[in-house]
């Protein structure tokens, strides 16, 4: 994807802009066949085999945003998630999956950062994380919940990260049932960049990815990974 410039927006839960925002992000419209990016977070939890191992056996590439505690209690999903760099970009979720914002109120029940000195410790330390156990330095970075304080955004991006948004949420949160999911990812467009979860082996949803990235496949959709240019360079 080298080459390819991404649209980027933000949706703000309050009129006034005072509570966290959801970045979006988009690719650009394709010359060709329709595009989209496939992006997974590892959240603290287990490992769905059920996703990564379709992936694999279907050739669909995607971008993992794996935490440090993830990477810690997954000792056998890194490894697989390592033998295929040809599918899997790594890049940062964060240290302890600690929402980026600047106060003391929960996300979906995730503890926020609080404040920028630990802000700065959940954005490095995942990178540190990655870079120890993969050998690689991510560029992008994806707070847990997707949500962000407004004033939390400049920091990250001047530790040499972009942010990693999303225009479609798949399974919110791992939350729905197989169905719903297959739905919604069926349903992609051109240029969406998906976010479902690769941490809940348990649930419905991981199935419902499956069949979802099935049905986009069997429509020529071609799946992608996000660019890995470093921050501030030309898209």
């Amino acid at each position: 994807m080298a080459g390819t410039a991404l649209v980027a927006t933000s949706r703000s839960t309050h009129a006034e802009g005072t509570r966290p925002i959801e970045p979006s992000l988009r690719l650009p419209a394709s010359q060709a066949a329709p595009r989209v990016a496939l992006t997974l977070d590892c959240c603290p939890g287990a490992f769905d085999t059920r996703i990564a191992y379709a992936l694999v056996d279907l050739g669909v590439p995607a971008t993992l945003f794996l935490t440090g505690i993830w990477m810690a209690q997954n000792r056998a999903g890194l490894a697989f998630v390592k033998a295929h760099p040809d599918l899997f970009e790594i890049e940062n979720h964060g240290a302890r999956h600690l929402a980026p914002v600047l106060d003391d109120k929960q996300i979906f029940g995730i503890s926020p950062v609080g404040d920028l000195a630990t802000l700065r410790q959940e954005v490095e330390g995942g990178s540190a994380a990655i870079r120890s156990a993969i050998g690689l330095s991510p560029t992008w970075y994806r707070g847990a919940t997707g949500f962000y304080s407004r004033a939390a955004i400049p920091p990250i991006e001047a530790m040499g990260f972009r942010i990693a948004g999303y225009s479609l949420n798949a399974d919110l949160g791992a939350s729905l049932g197989a169905a719903q999911v297959a739905d919604r990812i069926a349903g992609a467009r051109d240029g969406d960049v998906i976010v479902a979860h690769l941490n809940q082996p348990r649930r419905a949803s991981g199935a419902g990815v499956v069949e979802g990235v099935r049905r986009l496949q069997a429509k020529g959709v071609q799946f992608v990974r996000l660019p890995t240019k470093p921050a501030g360079s030309p898209a």
